[in-house]
């Protein structure tokens, strides 16, 4: 099996596991946060979004660079569960026809991923020289790295529904 193809069905193994989540929370729920400085599923569903957009559709596909990085941590309600689902699976939809596209052959090519050095500084402490910015990785490594960023967050998807509701069943088909 090609590497596309194995990072596509893990992420869309992961994006049923939060639609599963989604399923079962109310809207309040979807935006509860634990403590202030934790996110909200809600939160999770628009970095996730925002950063499949941004490798993805974006930066392998060449799509505009759309993208408010910032804002998806800070949003505290505006969409409801089906709403984030239809999100994430949009996405989901945009970047699968890329990632099928991909041949071993290109696993090697470089990939340019812009991003709003605004956005930027808030992760790391530098001085801002301009509004946008780049970097570049070949495509294996995107490919991975970002796979692994979007079973990271859903793993915190599943683990915060788990913590909002009453339910004794396994709530996304994997057991632990």
């Amino acid at each position: 099996m090609k590497l596309n193809s194995i990072v596509l069905n893990e992420m869309n193994k992961q994006l049923n596991r939060i639609e599963a989540c989604l399923s079962l929370l109310s809207d309040e729920q979807v935006w509860h946060r634990y403590k202030p400085n934790m996110n909200s599923i809600g939160n999770l569903c628009l970095h996730l979004a925002g950063n499949e957009y941004q490798h993805f559709v974006s930066g392998i596909g060449k799509a505009p660079f759309i993208r408010a990085r910032s804002e998806e941590f800070t949003i505290n309600d505006g969409l409801t569960g089906n709403e984030l689902i239809r999100l994430l699976k949009d996405v989901r939809r945009q970047s699968s026809s890329i990632l099928e596209a991909i041949t071993e052959s290109d696993l090697t090519t470089s990939v340019t991923i812009q991003y709003t050095v605004e956005d930027w500084n808030k992760m790391i402490i530098r001085p801002v020289f301009e509004t946008m910015s780049n970097y570049s990785r070949d495509l294996e490594t995107l490919l991975i790295q970002v796979c692994e960023h979007y079973s990271y967050h859903a793993g915190q998807v599943v683990v915060l529904t788990k913590l909002l509701i009453e339910k004794e069943d396994n709530i996304t088909g994997t057991y632990h």
